[in-house]
């Protein structure tokens, strides 16, 4: 039997529940995307919509290597996220990887936008 594949070799990522049924596409957390480190060197980015994916731990990694002096480091993204990993997991004492799906899912938008006027000029005007 194959052992169960758990982030940094202390995260299960098989527990981890997605609520928003409109994200659950798009936050690649489960089965197929479970990963030792968020370190795949993957092609997500050659191909449209393909970066969805990408693991999500991984692509907070990614995006951790924003700016220039920044640039390339992963290693150094990937033990950052690992230590605060840990310190959200001593704070709260769950799944660090449920806290990262549920702080996404919070922070998305609530929104819509419609259509206002008529003929040419339309404008667009969010709805809650």
């Amino acid at each position: 039997d194959i052992p169960e594949i758990k982030l940094f070799g202390r995260w299960s990522c098989y527990d981890v529940q997605v609520s928003d049924m409109s994200l659950q596409d798009y936050i690649s957390v489960k089965e197929k995307y479970a990963k030792y480190l968020p370190h795949s060197a993957g092609r997500y980015a050659h191909k449209r919509f393909r970066k969805a994916q990408c693991p999500i731990v991984e692509r907070l990694t990614n995006s951790l290597m924003m700016h220039g002096r920044n640039n390339g480091k992963k290693l150094m993204a990937v033990r950052i996220v690992k230590h605060a990993f840990e310190i959200i997991h001593l704070l709260t004492g769950e799944n660090p990887l449920q806290v990262l799906v549920t702080a996404i899912i919070n922070s998305g938008p609530r929104e819509d936008s419609t259509r206002i006027g008529r003929a040419g000029t339309v404008r667009r005007q969010a709805v809650a």
